[in-house]
Order: structure tokens, then sequence, then C-alpha cells
């Protein structure tokens, strides 16, 4: 049976002052009237039933989760004890749902991506099930056609094509983020995807890999599924967790394993990585501005501004800015330094100022 897990522990930070550490990106309304988070589960459905979709998050944002998504039953929200990465992620999903259906398929998926149209993210999974059940040994990557020379995503090379699919392909190579002339040379080879960091293949499938290449997560993941449904998960959960290399699934399984597959996404996607994403997602005005909120600008061209409630963002001889507005922290900054949020979070940090993180 197919399932879905959603890996929702994420922090945003490029998404700050609006993303915190209690309120994730994952929770905001970015692309329309449902928080991301919510816009993967509606998508997923009615592929699988809500008793079917699982998440992975952490103490601080557990509760949350299930306010957003009471659909799916509260043991569906598995609460990681500290962040360890995708690999230990992805582990410990694939002990719970193996101790639910011993022949379960599941299907990974990032909680903050924005995808159109969804049915046609629906046939895509579905081709990706009938790929795994077609041969059990399977691990399938999707891959996004690139529609430019993007330098900050990893690509998956294309090999030869897998006999029993039209649009699939074993995987010849990962390459890692590149400079912007072998980005060009890539979208011009017709050969490679965006790796969209979404994944489907059996739950055992994963585990055998993990143990191959991570024998030492994989025995302490062992050790939870010992105790999966009994008064001793929580203990043996705190204990082996943290323990775990923390390491993203490409590098502790993909990048190692034989056996992998590449299906082209025929969806729109995208990542939703900062505030430079808002004019894709909701367009922008006459002079390249996009406007969430109430604002009235002169000589204004080319900003992004966020701002909630009837508060008023003005703006005169601004070119090329972020204005983020909240109730106690506001950001302005130029849009032509992608990283330099991030870099003013672990500043404020570094100052002492959690409470606006």
């Amino acid at each position: 049976m197919l399932h879905v897990v959603i890996m929702a522990g994420g922090s945003g930070t490029r998404f700050w002052p609006e993303s915190r550490r209690e309120r994730p990106k994952q929770f905001l309304k970015l692309a329309g009237e449902r928080s991301l988070l919510q816009g993967t589960f509606d998508r997923c459905l009615p592929l699988v039933a809500p008793e079917q979709v699982w998440v992975v998050t952490n103490a601080v944002q557990a509760g949350q989760t299930r306010q957003q998504l009471p659909e799916i039953p509260a043991g569906n929200v598995v609460i990681e004890p500290c962040a360890r990465n995708t690999a230990p992620c992805i582990g410990l999903a694939a002990v719970r749902l193996l101790h639910q259906d011993p022949d379960a398929v599941m299907a990974v998926l990032p909680a903050d991506h924005v995808i159109q149209p969804p049915e046609v993210f629906r046939g895509a999974l579905e081709s990706a099930s009938e790929l795994v059940a077609a041969d059990g040994s399977r691990l399938v990557l999707f891959g996004v056609p690139p529609n430019h020379p993007a330098t900050g995503f990893g690509y998956i090379e294309r090999g030869e094509a897998v006999a029993d699919s039209k649009n699939a392909w074993q995987v010849a190579s990962f390459r890692e983020k590149p400079d912007r002339k072998t980005a060009e040379e890539y979208v011009r080879s017709g050969r490679f995807y965006w790796n969209c960091g979404i994944f489907v293949w059996r739950a055992d499938r994963i585990l055998k890999a993990i143990q191959a290449h991570e024998p030492e997560m994989h025995d302490r993941l062992q050790q939870l599924a010992s105790v999966v449904g009994t008064a001793d998960w929580e203990a043996s959960l705190s204990e082996q967790f943290p323990q775990m290399n923390s390491i993203s699934i490409d590098y502790a399984v993909l990048e190692r394993e034989a056996g992998i597959c590449v299906l082209e996404a025929a969806y729109q996607w995208d990542d939703v990585g900062s505030w430079h994403a808002m004019p894709r997602l909701i367009g922008a005005d006459d002079d390249g501005n996009t406007v969430i909120g109430r604002h009235r600008g002169i000589d204004t061209k080319d900003c992004i501004v966020r701002t909630t409630g009837d508060h008023l963002v003005a703006t005169l001889g601004l070119e090329g800015c972020i204005v983020v507005h909240t109730a106690d922290a506001t950001l302005v900054a130029r849009t032509d330094d992608e990283n330099a949020i991030k870099k003013l979070v672990e500043l404020i940090r570094d100052e002492g100022d959690e409470r606006f993180l």
C-alpha cells in the first residue's frame, strides 16, 4: 500500500521574519489560502487516504502540525527528538510504516514545495508506485526538467531508459550545485534534471540500503523497530535517534546505491526557497513589485513587500528590495543576495536576540 511521508521539521530561515522556530515556512500561507504543509497534504488526496499520510517533525512543531492537519491520525505525526537530516528521518518513518504495513511503499515529500497541477503530481506518484510494484528493488527519484541554469539545485543525469516506462531512466550520476557555466551546459544537453527531493520506494528496501551504507544507523533503527507501539518507544527514541549520523539520504544512500531510476516530473515545481520565490508564485505588477498586504509606493520598482493585517507599508524611491513587516520585527534587504537573510538570522542569534527567532 502507498503511504505518504511528509518531512516537515525545517526552519525556513530565509523567510525570516515571518518564518520562526515555532512557525516555520511550511506553516505559512505563501501561495494560496492553505499553508505549504496543508497544500502538500491536499495534493496527495484522494490518491491516499488521510490515514496513509505521515508527518515527521519536531516536538516544537508537532502541536501546530496536528492543528493544521486534523484529518490525519495523531499517531501519524512522528516526532524527532532532534534534527539529524533526512536519512535518519526517512529511516524513522520507514520503521513506523513497517510496523503497520509490512508491504508499505513510501512516497517521501518535503512539506514546503509548491507543485501544480495536483492531478499531474498524483499521476506521477502513481507512475512511480507502478515502477516499484514491478521491481521492489527500485529506488525512484523525481527529476524536474530545468527551465533555466539554476546554480542552487543538485542535478541528476539520466542514463539508459527503463524498459517498462516511457518517462523513467536509470540514474547515470548525481551532480552537486554547479557554477553557472556548467549549469548552462546541463540545460543544453537535455540529459539533466533538477533533484527535487521527492522519492518513492518500499520501506523495507530503503532500510536495506541504509543497512548496506550506514550500518550503525541501521542498527539503531532496528532497536527502535523492536519497541514500536510499546511503552519503551519514547525512551528508546530519545536514546537512539540523537546518536545517528546526521546525513542526507542523498549522501547516505542514493549516491552510493545501484538500481536507482529517475522519473521525469511533468508537473510545475517550485521549492519556495526564499522570499525571491514570491514573484514566481503570485506574479508582479507593472512596476515589477510583488505585494502581499497593504502597500503604497512612489518610484518603487522590482520590490517584494509582505505585511499582514491593516499595517501599511509605504515606500519611496525603493528599487530591488525586500520589505517584510511582522508584529515584532521588520526586514529590509536587497534582492540581489539570496543568502544574506540566513546570515542575518545567524547574527541575530549570536547577538542574543533569540526571542525574535
